[in-house]
């Protein structure tokens, strides 16, 4: 059983591993802006960026001289206090909340990474992941990696190359495959860098105080004030500082922006290639009336993620739109180990069903996605239990059939309950009283972005970027090793 240390684990989640959905990437951000409190626009950058990583945060500053990293487990709000931003003094910094998708969500591997070199420190953080991590690993020596994480091998290689840092980064990010958004500094400048499939999404903005800001999503870039100025293009390296923005090409673009950023990961009020996604939800809510109608008396969302395609769903149908289920947006926030009674009350903990919106009526329930299946069979459960005489499950994505690579934990394809079951008996399985998906053509159109430069390969089985079998895996560099997962330990450096 895992022990409460008063911060937020997975391991101390009420639900059950197996019913949660698909996790995020992770999200990071970057300032450079003498004059400001650039602790404190990291921290809102980030807490802007909460959804995309819940299991540690971390921010690194320099005031021209030293840089300072600070980073534990938990939620942005757990890790930082007032007193603390205070005491983080300096005119450029970076942030990061993580996800783990390579290595274990132990504090080691909590970002920004830190190395010091000859020439002075380095800090670095990332979003995606690595796709030839171990053989970027075998360029450095064995002893060198005091984390597990493809993200502690880009900074030690880059630390380690004995040159500048825009002339080690033009080296090294060619050789490097897979998905990555990274924001990285020295004591002056800040540089931040994308994937040439541009997989994560990347924007640099322009604060009103003439400093700048580089964010996973348009919508942190709000939250601190900036103004968004461009998205940074795959395989681009840009470098901040005093004499400005400076923009420089290490590959050809190639653009496959993650499609499922638009189902899921991204915040509704984020711009994605000049696409709303709140916008895109709705539409494909929209689309999904039109090609998989039901007669029903009211459209619900899972809320949250649900909730715009519900809307379209309801604006295309005609059908009522209501506000079904409560959630509680603290659960997941409690160090409290539950019993293993509340465990099996399951989704009750994270949703509550209004049985005098819901009771004697037939409803069309609307999701973003179906992994393992276990989340749609205890509300379906829980729906009729409450009195709904019919439920009528809608999905605003395709059935998710691969896993992910570039920074998505999904499950492997074995565990997918799409990749080993057909429609029918998924709605068999979660009780419902039918099931449809939207098709793969109707969300891509939805974004309004050609299908030749987006990633389905969950949906459609097409990775940009093809993927060694043994580069595969979370615990890729433990097993390496030959060692086990790293223990967690609190603390800052």
């Amino acid at each position: 059983m895992a022990q409460s240390d008063g911060r937020l684990s997975m391991d101390l989640d009420p639900i059950d591993p197996l019913e949660r959905g698909p996790q995020d990437a992770c999200g990071v951000f970057g300032v450079w802006a003498p004059g400001e409190e650039v602790s404190k626009l990291t921290y809102f950058g980030l807490y802007a960026l909460q959804h995309r990583g819940q299991e540690s945060a971390g921010i690194a500053l320099s005031d021209g001289e030293r840089i300072l990293v600070y980073k534990d487990m938990g939620l942005v709000s757990q890790v930082f206090n007032e007193a603390t931003l205070d005491s983080l003094r300096g005119h450029l910094a970076i942030g990061h909340c993580r996800y783990s998708t390579t290595g274990s969500p132990v504090w080691e591997n909590a970002q920004p990474t830190f190395y010091t070199a000859r020439d002075g420190g380095l800090a670095l953080g990332h979003n995606g992941n690595l796709i030839n991590t171990p053989e970027l690993a075998a360029m450095l020596p064995s002893d060198r990696l005091g984390a597990t994480t493809d993200t502690e091998v880009l900074t030690n290689l880059l630390a380690e190359s004995g040159r500048a840092m825009e002339e080690a980064a033009l080296d090294l990010l060619p050789r490097v495959q897979g998905a990555f958004s990274l924001v990285f500094m020295d004591e002056k400048t800040l540089y931040a860098a994308r994937d040439p499939q541009g997989i994560r999404p990347f924007v640099l903005g322009r604060l009103e105080s003439g400093g700048w800001a580089v964010a996973s999503e348009t919508a942190a870039l709000d939250i601190v004030g900036a103004t968004m100025v461009r998205e940074i293009e795959p395989g681009e390296l840009i470098t901040i500082d005093e004499r400005g923005v400076r923009s420089m090409r290490f590959a050809e673009a190639a653009p496959k922006g993650c499609l499922f950023e638009y189902v899921y990961l991204a915040r509704p009020d984020t711009t994605i290639a000049g696409r709303s996604v709140n916008s895109a939800r709705v539409e494909v809510g929209r689309r999904l009336a039109k090609e998989h109608p039901v007669e029903a008396d009211l459209v619900i969302p899972v809320p949250e993620s649900g909730t715009p395609a519900a809307v379209g769903y309801a604006e295309g149908s005609g059908i009522p739109f209501a506000q079904g289920l409560v959630k509680n947006s603290y659960v997941g926030r409690t160090f409290i180990q539950p019993s293993q009674t509340l465990r099996q009350l399951g989704i009750r903990l994270k949703l509550n069903p209004l049985r005098e919106v819901i009771e004697g009526k037939r409803l069309v329930v609307v999701d973003d996605s179906i992994v393992r299946g276990n989340t749609q069979r205890a509300l379906v459960r829980m729906l009729r239990e409450a009195g709904a005489a019919e439920v009528h499950v809608r999905i605003s994505s395709p059935p998710v059939l691969w896993p992910c690579y570039y920074g998505v934990d999904f499950a492997t394809k074995a565990e997918l309950i799409a990749g080993n079951l057909s429609t029918e008996e998924i709605r068999a399985s979660i009780d419902a009283d039918s099931l449809a998906y939207i098709a793969l053509d109707e969300l891509i159109a939805a974004t309004q972005v050609p299908k030749s430069r987006l990633c389905r390969a969950c949906f459609d089985g097409v990775y940009p970027i093809e993927v060694d079998e043994d580069s595969r895996g979370k615990y890729l560099l433990e097993k390496s090793c030959g060692s086990k997962p790293l223990t967690t330990a609190a603390g800052a450096q």
